[in-house]
């Protein structure tokens, strides 16, 4: 492969590790976290009262840059988002950002290596890939519901597979509205917890009260991936017997 035509291919990639690499070398990756956000709140809640729509966009950009480039902070960026706008609004926009921000990583993934993956993947890969095609909304979707798979994986592993980016994008963000909904909610209430001078503990985002309901819809989703294969095989079982059928009443 000549270099012209690889770079052509690994470029929307190689902006993302440069953007990446750059963003740790600046360290803004340490402002992502929930010290920052109790220290520079005043300032924070001052210019969205300010500029409210300006700091909405700002909010957006800046959750669409920090998925994309697979930054640590997504949870704290919901939680800021809720924090800042409310639970509903924060919602939206964490969902929204996050949501383009994976859109994006996926197309740049997917722009620089899938094409080499399924040249060199086989007949594993073409069925994984098939597989996608049918069910891979309701795999990944189950796997978004879910906030204990690496997010920066879940925005990977389906653009090298070959997933459609339709199923992605719409999995994407059906996907992470309840726990989002959640976190924001947890953020709309934590200026009493500022004031008191304390701080949520971790744990509580991971706790039985969230994941259970999460798990629960995880797992409806997959078996709506179990349905959709049974009736399909179901439907080629009745295909094959027709045909066997009539080959019988030709003769």
């Amino acid at each position: 492969m000549s270099l012209p035509h690889a770079w052509r291919r690994l470029w929307p990639l190689a902006l993302v590790l440069g953007g990446l690499l750059l963003a740790l070398a600046l360290g803004l990756h340490r402002g992502l976290s929930l010290e920052a956000l109790a220290a520079h709140r005043a300032a924070l809640l001052a210019a969205v009262a300010e500029r409210p729509v300006l700091a909405a966009l700002a909010y957006l950009g800046a959750y669409v840059a920090v998925v994309a480039l697979s930054l640590p902070g997504g949870a704290v960026m919901t939680l800021a988002g809720g924090f800042l706008f409310g639970p509903l609004l924060g919602t939206l926009l964490a969902a929204l950002g996050a949501t383009a921000g994976a859109c994006l990583l996926f197309l740049a993934a997917r722009h620089a290596l899938a094409e080499a993956l399924a040249a060199r993947g086989g007949a594993l890969l073409a069925r994984l890939r098939e597989a996608l095609r049918r069910e891979g909304f309701w795999y990944l979707l189950a796997i978004r519901l879910l906030p204990v798979v690496p997010f920066w994986l879940a925005n990977l592993a389906p653009a090298l597979a070959g997933m459609p980016f339709r199923s992605y994008a719409l999995a994407t963000l059906v996907g992470i509205l309840p726990a989002t909904a959640v976190f924001a909610g947890i953020g709309a209430g934590l200026g009493q917890v500022f004031e008191a001078g304390g701080r949520p503990e971790p744990g509580l985002l991971l706790s039985p009260g969230i994941l259970l309901p999460l798990a629960g819809l995880a797992a409806l989703s997959l078996l709506g991936a179990w349905w959709r294969r049974r009736r399909r095989m179901a439907g080629r079982g009745r295909g094959d017997a027709g045909e066997e059928g009539g080959g019988r009443g030709h003769g």
